[in-house]
């Protein structure tokens, strides 16, 4: 019997997999409990200790990039919309998108997919690009010697700390960490409007994050490449309900390589490189070209 470790955070899609309930025929499957799940990108695209990854876009795109062996899997396993992912202090001077030309914004790491699709919705809709930003981090990327460009900056100071000091002027989080730290508004007043309106421009929510398999892995096994994809998409069919009820959750978490997925990383693409991410010009439909000739079409 084979044994795989997969690093999977616990969502209802993979709750299934997690407990037991859905199986990969003829493998045992370990899941090391890591909380949260960023702290497994590194180890899987420095070390390859994972057999299969949940892994973030931007950390995908700069692996494929440098080489590493990784292929994509075409099953999304995380996504939101981050026009609220950004935050200041509260009250009536309050900055808005346009004010943060040549200002100090915080992030836990440039990389951070979250801060692509924050960057990528004041570039396009406020015309402020990630360049007129410094941006101020905590941590490098996942991938060794990923280009940071020279408007980053790192810092040891917790970035809410340095918010209140006035040291920055903004901090990109998501939602829910926000709602936890007292006087944090979202940047962009609109939130919602602008949320709706995307979704309506675009017909996609932003992926975050993709599961990932071993290269050496996915060329000796295929078959059994191919039971852990239709495991994981089975824990998505079983998740969705009966009647949709529009929530983000359904709406971004997908599996099959179809035009809705190839239309988002498409995006991420252009964002990456526009924000000096990556220097390469990939193709959205080759992340998934292992997959394809290993595996066949979904």
């Amino acid at each position: 019997m084979t044994r795989l470790t997969m690093a999977l955070r616990r969502y209802p899609h993979t709750e299934p997999l997690l407990d037991g309930a859905l199986k990969v025929p003829g493998c045992d499957l370990d899941f090391p409990g890591i909380e949260p799940i960023h702290r497994a990108f590194a180890p899987m695209v420095r070390e390859l200790r994972y057999d299969v990854s949940e892994l973030a876009i931007v950390t995908l795109l700069q692996a494929v990039e440098a080489g590493v062996p990784v292929a994509a899997l075409p099953v999304v396993l995380h996504g939101n919309f981050h026009h609220r992912s950004i935050s200041v202090w509260g009250g009536e001077s309050r900055l808005r998108p346009e004010d943060l030309r040549g200002r100090r914004v915080g992030v836990r790491a440039y990389s951070q997919t979250t801060g692509l699709w924050v960057r990528g919705v004041l570039s396009d809709t406020y015309g402020v690009r990630a360049q007129d930003v410094t941006w101020v981090t905590t941590e490098g990327s996942h991938v060794d010697a990923a280009p940071e460009p020279s408007n980053v900056e790192r810092t040891s100071r917790r970035l809410v700390d340095a918010l209140r000091d006035e040291d920055l002027a903004a901090v990109v989080m998501g939602a829910r960490s926000a709602d936890h730290v007292d006087g944090l508004v979202p940047l962009i007043a609109d939130w919602k409007a602008q949320q709706d309106g995307f979704l309506a421009n675009h017909g996609w929510v932003p992926v975050n994050h993709l599961a990932v398999v071993r290269k050496d892995l996915l060329e000796s096994d295929p078959d059994l490449v191919r039971g852990v994809y239709q495991a994981l998409c089975a824990g998505i069919d079983v998740a969705r309900p009966s009647e949709p009820t529009g929530s983000t959750r359904e709406l971004v978490v997908q599996h099959g390589a179809g035009e809705t997925l190839l239309a988002t990383l498409r995006t991420a693409i252009r964002y990456a490189r526009e924000q000096g991410l990556i220097k390469s010009d990939l193709d959205a439909a080759d992340l998934f070209a292992d997959f394809h000739r290993y595996v066949g079409k979904p």
